[in-house]
């Protein structure tokens, strides 16, 4: 945020000014501070506009796109031909994600083993492995479930992949967290603790408004994204967050979506690109990257 200084005539007026980029327009929102202010009142109303603006951009319904804007993004999903769910192997996209989505996050297991302890070939010994169980089971239950997306379907999807790993499985964080890359440098900040409940009660409102008539992968897309910037567990947020993308494309009769170890940092980049300058369509160009990959889909000629 910003002061900017207009001058009408003799006179000197004040303006708080905060911009910033939704998809690919740069808005703003100003508030009138006054005329011919001295520093100290000039400060004190800063600082109560300030407050001000900062609660409108919190209760700002979070990307309410334009009939325009959906249709310029409907392009991104009538760039393929998805088959349909009935043909989807579920034994092998479970195994496959299960390896790629713990994978993601550091476990040592590797996807023969994986196999073996979903087809019960082999006992879990460790966290690790008792994770992959996990995902397994929580996979099995983001396919049958009929439960509408809520603040309980989330703690339940945490509860399931960390039940017996994690203390806090199942539970919103009480704690800061960060997220730093191999040289120590932070790339990502989630929410205050003290805002994760409010912020992802929004999201929950947002989707429920929103998910008929939004396109499916722009939906499962922002609804991923803005929860990975939320982070509201104190780990275990990357795999309840891909779950949860697929929960949401389950729910509309999309096939589940399996991210690979390999285009991790790809991944990375996508959430990094939405979460500096909200756009979404790095993220879309992915996921449709990860189709193509994982389905016999074809382009569709413009």
């Amino acid at each position: 945020m910003f002061v900017e200084i207009r001058k009408q005539g003799k006179k000197k007026k004040y303006y708080l000014i905060h911009t910033y980029r939704e998809w690919d327009k740069v808005k703003r929102i100003s508030r009138y501070l006054g005329s011919s202010l001295n520093i100290d009142e000039l400060e004190k109303l800063r600082q109560r506009a300030e407050q001000s603006l900062n609660k409108q951009i919190e209760e700002r319904d979070i990307f309410d796109l334009s009939e325009e804007e959906l249709n310029a993004y409907r392009k991104y999903e009538n760039e393929i031909r998805i088959e349909h769910l009935q043909s989807l192997d579920w034994l092998q996209f479970t195994e496959q994600f299960t390896y790629n989505t713990n994978a993601i996050e550091g476990s040592t297991v590797v996807l023969s083993e994986v196999k073996d302890l979903i087809e019960k070939k082999d006992k879990p010994k460790n966290d690790d492995e008792f994770e992959t169980l996990n995902v397994a089971k929580t996979i099995d239950f983001i396919r049958d479930t009929k439960e509408k997306f809520s603040l309980e379907l989330i703690l339940k999807l945490h509860n399931i992949c960390f039940k017996g790993t994690k203390s806090f499985a199942g539970k919103l964080r009480n704690v800061e967290v960060v997220i730093r890359d191999s040289y120590g440098n932070i790339i990502h900040k989630g929410a205050p603790f003290r805002k994760v409940k409010t912020l992802l009660m929004n999201l929950i409102n947002w989707y429920e408004k929103h998910h008929k008539k939004y396109p499916i992968l722009l939906l499962a897309a922002l609804t991923h994204n803005q929860f990975e910037n939320i982070h509201p567990f104190q780990d275990g947020n990357g795999r309840v967050g891909r779950l949860l993308l697929n929960y949401i494309l389950l729910k509309h009769n999309y096939p589940p979506i399996n991210i690979l170890m390999n285009d991790r940092q790809r991944y990375y980049l996508s959430l990094q690109k939405f979460e500096h300058d909200n756009d979404i369509k790095p993220t879309l160009r992915f996921l449709l990257s990860q189709y193509r990959k994982q389905y016999n889909v074809s382009t569709k000629k413009k």
